[in-house]
């Protein structure tokens, strides 16, 4: 696939990848990727009412066979080796979101390290950060 997306646009793919990775994107989910979008500075440049319009670019691109990926090679593209650690915290985030990481969730963040080339010390050290954000007493 040639088409390339931008920086924002990548990181979008892989929040709404990891939403949708057990087929549906849960409320807390969207809202949580909605938060991130406003309030991280990778998306100052971002215009925040497209955002709905990335996430169902990323969705009809996952409905292919081979959509996933699809996706995960833009995503790549579209990202410097420093901000691939950025949509792989992103994709944690997401995740975490709702208190419960699936099968699918993780199984999803495992391709997205591959792809992405990310150290499993580096991958290890967000995913336990989020966890430690995440804690209940």
């Amino acid at each position: 696939m040639t088409a390339t997306i931008s920086t924002e646009q990548a990181l979008i793919y892989a929040m709404v990848t990891m939403s949708g990775v057990e087929g549906k994107i849960n409320a807390v989910e969207l809202a949580e990727i909605r938060q991130l979008v406003e309030t991280l500075p990778i998306f100052r440049d971002f215009d925040e009412q497209r955002l709905i319009a990335v996430a169902q670019e990323a969705g009809e691109i996952l409905q292919d066979k081979e959509g996933l990926a699809a996706v995960l090679g833009l995503i790549k593209g579209a990202l410097s080796p420093k901000l691939r650690e950025t949509a792989y915290a992103l994709a944690v985030e997401i995740a975490a979101a709702d208190l419960a990481v699936g099968r699918e969730e993780l199984r999803f963040l495992a391709m997205l390290r591959d792809t992405l080339e990310l150290d499993k010390l580096v991958t290890a050290a967000i995913e336990r950060s989020a966890i430690a954000r995440y804690q209940r007493p």
